[in-house]
């Protein structure tokens, strides 16, 4: 598991540390702040390879550094710190071959996935050709490339076989559905054109049609990508221990980016403890541990972590925009009950869970229920203001009605 992010001189802010928790891990802030990059940065202290871009730091007079650290498969942590070689625009690594942190897993927010996986792609002397990592851009995802056959003909192959592999699949996508009465059913293999001689995945709508994986919805689609990652990932690893004699990983680290990507929010209250029943339900017999690394800006996948967080296995960090500055910082997890808290807490940092209009309207009307005399005026325009931008429902009323009322100028002959 990784433990341990410090980095100096690199990335938005000076300084940022991380801690990691074993299991669960929540990375929340404002665009730009930070959050893919974190992910980055740790993809690459698992693996030393760079899933995108390398990180460049800005300011060349100083003396950027990554320090990292992470449970290995023997006993105790491997720490390093690693830095940056303007000459090469490379971070430094030990020349002797680092240790293995488990299985990692990267599900970027384009649909784009990464793949580092010890039996596969830790090579030595005699097996210079494997590759440092598996990168997938999102069109091979579906189409595949050197390393696999992709979601299309993979899926097709495994439903011909009706074998483990499509049990489970189809086990991941009932786990991962967005509710009991909308699942994630496989249907039929389809042809879908003349000239194309593929027969297409498809899945089974709650209105019962079959419509091919490739005309789904972005939010299916980034479900189906998922699914397909986490199963052709765990089934070659487990083929590739047993060519090699070798015990499944027994760690497994998953990073992912905006997990609630294209989600409806009937979907995003679930997808965090799907990902994780999905991944004990994967490696439950080989007793391997899963860590999930998240960024979100979901307030109900902050939600949806209440009934389960345990803050011995779980962390919650925020990245804020303070005076000029972005820090991180590791913050409590408190259980908000409403979805609308999560929108007025440090993770969002709204004043008020409602438009932009409404928060202005609700400022104005307690400015003016501070003041000792307001005028009839005032009132009357910010009620006007209350009006065309409230809920009818709004609790804010029952506050603004009492106030208003008790403003009101007696009608005459009226006892008070």
């Amino acid at each position: 598991m990784l433990e341990l992010l410090h980095l100096k001189k690199v990335g938005p802010p000076p300084e940022m540390k991380m801690e990691l928790a074993p299991r669960l891990n929540l990375i929340t802030g404002d665009n730009g702040l930070g959050k893919s990059f974190l992910l980055d940065v740790a993809w690459w202290a698992l693996t030393r390879t760079w899933a995108r871009n390398v990180v460049i730091p800005d300011d060349p007079p100083a003396k950027p550094i990554i320090e990292y650290s992470y449970t290995k498969t023997t006993s105790g942590s491997y720490s390093d710190t690693s830095n940056f070689d303007r000459a090469t625009a490379r971070w430094s690594v030990k020349k002797s071959r680092p240790a293995i942190p488990g299985l990692v897993l990267y599900a970027q927010v384009d649909g784009g996935f990464s793949v580092w996986d010890p039996a596969r792609n830790y090579g030595s002397a005699d097996t210079p050709e494997r590759p440092s990592a598996y990168l997938f851009t999102p069109q091979e995802v579906w189409d595949g490339n050197a390393y696999c056959e992709g979601l299309i003909r993979d899926w097709a192959s495994w439903q011909r076989e009706s074998g483990d592999s499509f049990a489970i699949l189809n086990h991941v996508l009932e786990v991962l559905s967005p509710s009991p009465d909308e699942r994630l059913v496989a249907g039929e293999l389809r042809k879908l054109t003349v000239d194309d001689p593929k027969r297409y995945p498809t899945l089974r709508m709650p209105y019962g049609d079959d419509v091919a994986v490739i005309h789904a919805s972005a939010g299916m689609r980034r479900i189906i990508a998922l699914t397909y990652l986490l199963v052709w990932t765990w089934q070659e690893h487990l083929a590739a221990t047993k060519l090699r004699g070798e015990p499944a990983a027994r760690e497994i680290i998953f990073l992912i980016d905006e997990i609630e990507a294209h989600l409806h929010p009937q979907w995003q209250r679930r997808i965090v403890p799907a990902v994780l029943k999905v991944m004990d339900a994967l490696t439950g017999k080989h007793g391997s541990r899963v860590q999930l690394v998240a960024a979100t800006h979901s307030p109900l996948v902050l939600a949806s972590a209440e009934p389960l967080f345990d803050p011995e296995q779980d962390a919650w960090f925020d990245l804020d925009l303070e005076a000029g500055n972005v820090v991180l910082r590791k913050r409590p997890f408190v259980r908000r009950g409403e979805v609308s808290n999560w929108l007025t807490s440090e993770a969002f940092d709204l004043k008020e869970p409602r438009s932009l209009e409404a928060e202005t309207a609700i400022r104005e009307a307690l400015a003016l229920a501070r003041q000792e005399s307001p005028s009839k005026r005032d009132i009357q325009r910010v009620d006007k203001l209350l009006r065309s931008s409230l809920g009818d429902v709004d609790r804010f009323w029952v506050r603004w009605t009492a106030f208003r009322k008790s403003h009101e100028t007696p009608r005459k002959g009226a006892t008070k």
